[in-house]
């Protein structure tokens, strides 16, 4: 039997919040610190292995240089970079808005200011930008996410360091923050198996997938195959998904509970004779796409800021200018938001005793 996976990774934040200790406590602990009693430290690392948690001797190091400095006079200016390279949908400008306040309050507090900066073919074109940004001295830079596959490569490199906020940049490979989309689906989906749920259906449209070198599709494939009596339903995927696609596809494979970005398919599954939660649940697959009327999953775009903003000063901290020869990507999962569209707990088995009653 598979056993459902929390929805986000163990932090000195939830140990401390689950022992009544401090971060800071629970930091020094990890360390060996022995300003920590033995007994808490004991029990600290305990808790620490139970819950999963790993700690990252580089990371931390890197981490507590910042820190030190975070109390520090103003150290420098980091380039936000933002790529409009067509029409802006709403929920895609609100979520580049909460990953720059993201970026902008984890640099603030580590001493550096964010200049926000915009490039489009009618507008700031990237050889300009690239004159702007050498004339302030700006070195380091976080580009924000762009809908396409955007091409950055006529910057001029080796005079900067840079993270982007998405899963993949090819012109020029950089190292990558986003939200880890596998791991999320994958938990969404052993949620909902836990809920009762064991005809989860996936609609999505051809880009979103292939954007993501198919993380959502790959994720509920697998778990079709591996969560216990699951009937697999057929994806969905389609360049547009229309009301009639999705109409004819609910009714034929009747799945129990639906995935996916567009929430005009509640009213389609209405349509359709699905009474939610009662009979069907919907899960919209980006929370900014809702009136927070529906369950969704947050990609906590904030979250995502901070942690880009993090590696780029860290980058600036060792002087790591240019296209990095191993490109990383470092992910964070999504955290699903309740709604009305999905009961909270499995339905009670029917027994001869309750049927009669």
């Amino acid at each position: 039997m598979v056993t459902p996976l929390p929805m986000a990774t163990p932090t000195l934040r939830s140990l401390a919040r689950s022992l009544g200790l401090s971060r800071t406590t629970i930091s020094d602990a990890l360390r060996g610190s022995p300003r920590v009693n033995p007994k808490t430290v004991s029990r600290v690392r305990a808790a620490a292995e139970a819950a999963g948690y790993e700690r990252n001797p580089l990371t931390a190091a890197v981490m507590s240089h910042l820190r030190r400095s975070s109390g520090q006079k103003f150290r420098g200016v980091i380039g936000a970079i933002e790529m409009i390279d067509g029409p802006q949908t709403d929920h895609a400008v609100r979520y580049n808005e909460s990953v720059l306040a993201g970026v902008t309050e984890r640099a603030n507090r580590l001493g550096f200011k964010v200049e926000r900066f915009q490039t489009s073919p009618d507008g700031v074109r990237l050889s300009r930008l690239d004159t702007i940004l050498h004339t302030r001295g700006i070195q380091g830079l976080v580009i924000l996410p762009v809908l396409a596959f955007p091409d950055f490569s006529s910057l001029s490199w080796p005079r900067y360091t840079a993270v982007y906020i998405d899963y993949l940049i090819s012109h020029p490979p950089l190292h990558c923050v986003c939200s880890d989309h596998y791991r999320s689906m994958i938990a969404l989906l052993q949620t909902l198996h836990a809920r009762g749920y064991r005809r989860p259906g996936l609609y999505m449209e051809i880009l979103h997938d292939e954007r993501l070198h198919f993380r959502w599709e790959g994720a509920f494939l697998a778990l079709q195959r591996y969560l216990p009596d699951i009937d697999a339903v057929p994806v969905l995927r389609l360049k547009s998904v229309t009301r009639d696609d999705f109409v004819a596809w609910f009714r034929k494979h009747e799945p129990d509970v639906v995935l996916g970005h567009k929430v005009e398919a509640l009213a389609w599954m209405k349509e359709c004779g699905a009474k939610i939660p009662k009979t069907h649940g919907f899960v919209c697959l980006n929370s900014l796409r809702t009136n927070n009327d529906c369950a969704a999953l947050d990609f906590q775009a904030p979250q995502l800021g901070a942690r880009a903003a993090e590696l780029v000063i860290g980058q600036l901290l060792h002087n790591e200018f240019g296209v990095p020869a191993e490109p990383s990507l470092t992910t964070i999962p999504a955290r699903l938001i309740e709604g009305p569209t999905l009961r909270t707990a499995a339905p009670k088995k029917r027994t001869a005793a309750t049927a009669a009653g």
